[in-house]
Order: structure tokens, then sequence, then C-alpha cells
């Protein structure tokens, strides 16, 4: 009888991450829950039907993201998926007034954290037998157009569509599939704003509407049961009359 695979999970102490966490347990994974806060993943773990392995890591140092991956090898053996969900918005404000500490804080979690933790899955991925496994990148709407006064994130979500794909091009090889998932208005305490009114590109203050997580943990679900022959490797999930197609 076959083990069950290994999923890591970042930002798993919350929102769609710990749908997410939850939901890849009820599906028979071994997942290894990462996130800052170890009282948040204890909660995780708490709400997961099947077998969990709580470890606290901040995804922006290479030392945590190194610890994470060995813990969870040397655990289970595999990493067979990465959900790589870690990330902060930052500070709203116009551009010109964002502070350097305040871009950099949202680069080094979003992205550098992003491709620490890639390539520490892609590395065991590789070296496995079974060679191979599957990463998906949380990105959002804002890697294709922005918001106002959010030019860190915007920055940061681009990125990620670079990245996403060149560890597409260069998994190829070894049967490592890449692929991203584009979130717009999940309801998490992350879009809680946008139920009461957010900046509009034309000048506006409006309230947007949002959608239950459901169908994005759904939607990571069947990315993750593909065989790694196949792969999404770019997937919109967003609430219908959100302004989005045609924002601004």
């Amino acid at each position: 009888m076959a083990e069950a695979p290994v999923a890591v999970v970042t930002g798993a102490g919350s929102g769609i991450g710990r749908d997410i966490a939850v939901a890849l347990s009820d599906a028979g994974y071994r997942v290894a829950l990462a996130g800052r806060r170890d009282d948040a993943l204890r909660e995780t773990a708490e709400l997961a039907k099947g077998v969990t392995l709580d470890i606290p890591t901040d995804v922006r140092s290479p030392d945590a993201v190194t610890e994470l991956f060995d813990t969870t090898a040397a655990q289970w053996g595999r990493v067979d998926l990465l959900f790589n969900n870690a990330g902060a918005f930052g500070p709203g404000g116009p551009f010109e007034d964002l502070a350097a500490a305040d871009w950099t804080a949202v680069i080094e979690t979003n992205l550098t954290g992003s491709f620490l933790c890639a390539q520490a899955a892609y590395r065991i991925m590789k070296d496995q037998r079974p060679q191979g496994g599957r990463i998906i990148n949380n990105g959002s709407l804002s890697a294709h157009v922005p918001r106002p006064f959010a030019v860190a994130y915007t920055a940061s979500k681009h990125a990620i569509t670079g990245l996403t794909k060149a560890i597409s091009l260069e998994g190829r090889p070894y049967s490592i599939a890449c692929g991203q998932i584009d979130i717009g208005n999940a309801a998490t305490s992350m879009t809680g704003a946008m139920t009461k009114g957010v900046p509009q590109a034309d000048g506006s203050i409006r309230a947007e509407p949002v959608m239950q997580t459901r169908p994005v943990t759904e939607a990571v679900l069947m990315m993750a049961a593909l065989p790694l022959e196949a792969n999404v490797e770019f997937l919109t999930v967003m609430a219908t009359n959100m302004p989005y197609v045609g924002r601004g």
C-alpha cells in the first residue's frame, strides 16, 4: 500500500492557507503546516482530520526555510506538493510615499519567501524517488492588474508570475510541475476592507463583492490531484462581480 503524499503549506495559520491545509489533510495528505505563529498552526492542526506537522517558519529566512523542508523530509521522506501561500499586503498609500522599508518587507515575504520555499521543495522533488512533485504558487489578480496604492504588493505578485514560469520550465526534466492560482476577493481577514469600501481606479471609494473561500480550496485540490504529466499553469478564481475585467 502506497504511503500518503506529503504537502507543505505556508501561511497555514489562517485564511486560505488554513482552509487548504485542512482540506489537503482531509483528502489524505500528510501536511507540514508552516507559519510564523505556533499557536495558529496548532489551531489549524486541530481542525485537520489527518496527519499534520507544525513547523513555525518565517519564510523570509533562508535558515528557517531550510529547517522547514529538512524537518518535513526527515519525518516523511519526501515532498509531493508545496502550496506557496505566505504573503503580506503591506501598507497602502501613494507610490511616492511608500517607505523603502515597507517595500522591502512586502517583497521579502511575497517574492523572496516564495522563491526560498519553492527552491527548497524543488531540490527535494528533484532528488527523491519516485522523482517529481508539484508547486502551486498563490498569485493574485494583482499579478495581472494593479489596485491603486498597492505598488509593492502588485510588483511582488507580477514577479510571482515570472517565478512560476521559470520553475515550470526548469522543472520539466524532473517531473516537477509548477502552476499558479490567482485569487480575487476571497472572504478572509486580508480582504475584510473590500465590503466596506476600497479605492478604485477612477478615484472613488466603493465596496466590492467577495466570495467564500471554498471555491479556492476546491480549485487547489483539483490542481494538486492532477497526474504530474498534466499541469494547470494559471488559474483565476474570483468573485464574479468584482471589478477585475475592466478594472479602471
